[in-house]
């Protein structure tokens, strides 16, 4: 039987792993890697984007939206929230602040909230279910370009 102490360490651990998948989804999400990305879901794992619309159930919907992605690019940045671990399933809240340019041209900027199931596997816990609640959206063009390199920026005095 462990000891509260190994269990408290157990509880840590299952956390860290948390938020590490949740930081790859991020990262996986910007790089549009999309293989990445379904490989963070259990096989019947669900991605629900209402607001995109999107409803990707099970890894290969979730990997073949990406070609379908409506982003020309996307930043996101992902703010830790609230984590419940309840044995090998867990739920939790992750907040997101956006910046993104759809294909036809449009900006976002918004804030939204992920609301989480995880599930642990063998290879570590995954999402099994991950729904995308807006909260705020702010549509006016973006001034910057995601192409504009530093040293472009440099070159004309800080303007890229």
């Amino acid at each position: 039987m462990p000891t509260p102490a190994e269990n408290r360490l157990a509880h840590v651990a299952d956390r860290v792993e948390i938020e590490a998948l949740r930081g790859e989804f991020s990262d996986a999400a910007m790089m549009n890697d999309y293989d990445r990305l379904a490989s963070l879901f259990t096989p019947e794992g669900a991605l629900r984007m209402p607001d995109v619309p999107a409803e990707l159930v099970g890894q290969e919907q979730i990997r073949a939206f990406g070609p379908q992605r409506p982003a020309e690019f996307l930043v996101q940045t992902s703010h830790p929230g609230w984590i419940e671990i309840d044995g090998d399933t867990a739920a939790g809240r992750t907040y997101m602040h956006e910046l993104g340019r759809s294909r036809d041209g449009r900006s976002v900027t918004n804030f939204a909230i992920y609301h989480d199931r995880y599930q642990r596997t063998p290879d570590g816990w995954r999402f099994s279910e991950r729904v995308y609640e807006l909260t705020y959206l702010d549509t006016t063009d973006l001034t910057g370009s995601p192409a504009a390199s530093w040293r472009a920026a440099q070159a004309s005095g800080g303007r890229a």
